[in-house]
Parts: C-alpha cells; structure tokens; sequence
C-alpha cells in the first residue's frame, strides 16, 4: 500500500477567509516502509501572512516571495499524491486548504480539473487515531512525540516537511509492530522530489515460535551496574536487586 505522510504550512487558519498554503511537505511509504522519495515546495500565497501563523512556522512573506505559485506546481504535486492513502494529523484543516487551492485553479484554467482530494486519495486522520488511543489526553504532534519516544528535539518551529517526517515516526509507533531502519534501495523509488533521506523502515522479520535474544557486551553490563548504583545511591533502593533476588531463586530451585 501507497501512503503519502503529509504536512503544509499556511498564511492563517481559515481558507474561506483567503488564506493560503505556503509551504507544503510529505514524504512516501510504502507496505510501512519509507521509501526515501520526498515532496517539499514553498508557495507565494499571493497574500500577506499573518503575524500569528508566522510565529507557528516562522515562515515571513519575505522568504516566499520568489517562490512559485500554487498554480505553477499544482500539476507535480498532485502526480505525487493520487491514489496514495495521505497521513495526516487533523486532516480537515490540511485536506480544507488543498481543495480550496485546487478549487481556484479549476475555475481559473478550465480542464484538466484536480481533485477533491478525498475524491482520488484515502485519507487517515492520525488526530482522530490518536484520541481514539489516548482519551482525555493532549494529542498533538509534541505529546505523541513524548508518548512513544520519538525524538522531536530538532522541532523549535513548525515546518512541513519535518512535522511530515515525524509524524511518519508517530504513525508507526502508533500502528503498532516493532520497526527497523534499512538502507535497502529496493525499498521504494529513486531520488525524491526534493531531497531524500536515503533510509527506509520496516517491520522486523522473525519466523514464528523463534525469539532472536542478544546477550549485553561488557560495556553495556557496566552501563547497566553504573546506573542501579545511582539509583540505589538517589533512593536507598532498587526495584530491581529484587528481581534479580527471585531470578537466582528461581533458578537455583
């Protein structure tokens, strides 16, 4: 299965107010492996930015001003996203903006007509996943982060194409199934369309009733002595001296 995990960054938060897509980023997956093929452009809105959104992405009308329209790359994107299952986190607000720039454009050039979105593409609204995982809890970008792990410490500013690669992370930590980085180019396609990250991930292969079980180097036993030892040292005790206590218990019975 295809997959697009995607993100953009807009002038205010209310396409029906003129607002507009400034910067759009998504990164492919296919059978739950990053294929390393990209999509990342800027767009000239046409329009001023608002100072608010500008302190969400940082992103000024200065540094879109050379970039092109969305008339100019709506023909490339839309080749990178139909027929793909799109990912994205509070995907009305994400999905609102595409078809409202696909909606100008159709009524500006006629034929051949773009969109809807829904109309050509699945669409997974991992903001409705994720409240449906973690009732009553902060579910946005930062806290999933937070909640399975997931490095976002790079992440001061919002940007679209790194809130896509995160939420990628974020996806499959939350669709469960441990994952493994790999250089393997068959994994996807060539180059992407604006850079590539040159890894994939992929769920690890073990063959049923086998458990693959790695013994600690010398070094990561000494880690491990390390830190029981300030443990015990901050708290008087370690929960796991006890275990270790029924473990010998157990195995000289």
């Amino acid at each position: 299965m295809r997959q697009i995990i995607l993100d953009t960054e807009t002038t205010g938060i209310d396409p029906r107010e003129g607002h507009r897509l400034i910067e759009i980023g998504a990164v492919e997956m296919v059978n739950r492996r990053l294929t390393g093929n990209t999509y990342h452009q800027y767009i000239n809105p046409e329009r001023q930015i608002e100072a608010e959104a500008v302190g969400v992405h940082g992103i000024t009308d200065e540094r879109v001003a050379n970039e092109p329209r969305f008339a100019e790359i709506a023909d490339a994107f839309w080749a990178f996203i139909e027929g793909a299952e799109l990912v994205i986190h509070n995907a009305p607000f994400d999905v609102g903006f595409i078809d409202h720039e696909f909606e100008r454009l159709n009524r500006a050039r006629g034929e051949p007509r773009l969109g809807p979105v829904a109309a050509h593409c699945g669409i997974l609204d991992t903001l409705v996943m994720a409240r449906e995982k973690h009732p009553g809890q902060r579910n946005n970008l930062d806290a999933l982060c937070k909640r399975y792990e997931i490095d976002n410490g790079h992440r001061v500013l919002h940007g679209a194409l790194l809130d896509a690669e995160i939420l990628a992370d974020v996806y499959l930590a939350m669709t469960g199934g441990q994952t493994a980085l790999s250089l393997d180019a068959s994994a996807g396609g060539d180059s992407g369309v604006a850079g590539s990250g040159g890894m994939a991930i992929s769920r690890l292969a073990l063959e049923p009733g086998r458990l693959a079980v790695l013994s600690p180097s010398e070094q990561e036993l000494a880690a491990h002595r390390a830190k029981l030892t300030a443990i015990r040292e901050a708290s008087g005790e370690c929960r796991w001296d006890r275990m270790g206590e029924g473990c010998r218990t157990d195995a000289a019975a």
